[in-house]
Order: C-alpha cells, then structure tokens, then sequence
C-alpha cells in the first residue's frame, strides 16, 4: 500500500463511502501510474500523495453532494489525466462513462489505467467537444455530463450541454469566486437549453480547499447550431 493512501479513507468518510479492499487498491495503481507517465507526457503538475488525494480524487467526487450519480450515463468532457471521471468510475463501478479529450498522449495514459485498474463499462474517445457532441451517437444522450477543464463557463457550456438529453445535468466544476463568470453565461446557458439550477460551495473533508458546482439543468433541446465549429466556442463565445 503507498504510504500516505490512508488519507483517502478518511477523507471519503465525510462524503459517507467505506472503500473495499479493490477500490483502494484501484485509487493505489491509479496514483502509480499517474507519477509514472508524468514522467513522459504534462498530465499534472501535482504528484505529492496528499495533494493527489485532496485536489484530484476527493475532488473529483464531491459532485456526490449535489446529485446521485450511481447508474448514470456520464460523459466527462476534457477530462485530462482522468479526472473526475476515473474516481468516479472507481466508487461508482455501474455508471456507464465515456472519458473525452483532445490529446491523444492522454487518451493512451487512459486505456493503461483503464485496463490496468480492470474498470469495465468505460471508454475513451479522442476528439474535440465541438466535433463528437454532433455525432448521432453522442448527442443528447448523456444523464450527466461533467468537466473539470479550466475555461470559461460560457464555453464550457457550449462544449457540454449538447450531449444532455432533456433534463439531463451539466456539473462544472469551478472555484468560488465565479459570480461575474456566471452571470455572464446565463444567456448562453439559455440559448443552449439550460438553466442553472444549484450553485453550491463546499469545502473539501480533511482540507482548507474550496469548491463551487454548478448543477446546470437541461431544459430544452439544443439547437443544432450548436456547438459550432471546433475552436470557434473558444475564439468567439456566446454572449
């Protein structure tokens, strides 16, 4: 067992989950491999057990004080180095994940962690947002869509609400100082067929770190402009 690993227990008891013997096991070859190819591909500037631990796997499921996620159908979009949607995966083996992001290096760091950790039900896709949310196959027909990626809501938006069939849930995570940020992308959140719904800042077991989520309701069909072409969202957001 890594030393320092004990934490994670700990911790997950604030958000009522007992670990098994696997799943601890599962968040231990996680961490192995994520020092091991940080070595040869950017996948996070934070290798540190304890920091690992509070910033990226409790992180990663504190969306489970905002809506139940077991048995969901979820995408998480630019998901980087697994995040949230591996832990996700890891406490919650029946929700069914797809795994989306832009670098192919990351996508391969993915399918090793997936096979390696055995999680099944999960895959990867590389690609852009803009690109995959207008496939059939992928458009509005994810319960939950999340994303970590650091961008501006109003682009985030536009990335992820087309995957959500009606009624679906977009979680961003965001820091809490965002009130400018989301009133800005009320109107873009609006044409793209959400609301926001919650907006609720928690402070993370065992740590000093802040977090807000948005919990964004999919209330209308997104129009089939959107999203538009890859970079155009980043170059020229909706306002």
């Amino acid at each position: 067992m890594i030393k320092g690993l004990n934490k994670l227990n700990k911790s997950l008891e604030e958000y009522g989950i007992t670990l098994t013997a696997r799943q601890l096991d599962q968040f231990a070859k996680y961490y192995r491999l994520l020092v091991d190819w940080n070595k040869k591909i950017n996948l996070t500037s934070i290798t540190e057990i304890a920091e690992v631990i509070d910033k990226h796997f409790i992180d990663s499921l504190s969306l489970i004080k905002v809506i139940d996620v077991n048995t969901q159908k979820i995408i998480d979009v630019g998901t980087g180095a697994g995040f949230p949607g591996i832990p996700i995966k890891i406490i919650f083996p029946e929700t069914s994940i797809i795994l989306l992001d832009s670098l192919k290096k990351r996508i391969d760091f993915l399918d090793c962690v997936i096979k390696e950790l055995e999680l099944f039900n999960i895959c990867t896709i590389h690609g852009r947002a803009e690109d995959v949310a207008r496939d059939i196959q992928y458009r509005e027909t994810f319960d939950i869509c999340v994303s970590r990626a650091v961008a501006d809501l109003s682009i985030l938006s536009e990335y992820c609400l087309p995957f959500l069939k009606k009624g679906g849930v977009f979680i961003s995570y965001k820091s809490i100082l965002i009130a400018d940020e989301i009133e800005h992308a009320k109107r873009t959140i609006d044409i793209l067929g959400g609301v926001i719904e919650k907006e609720i800042e928690i402070e993370l077991p065992l740590t000093k770190y802040k977090r807000c989520l948005l919990l964004i309701r999919k209330k209308e069909m997104t129009d089939s402009r959107y999203p538009r072409k890859a970079g155009i969202p980043l170059k020229r957001p909706l306002k």
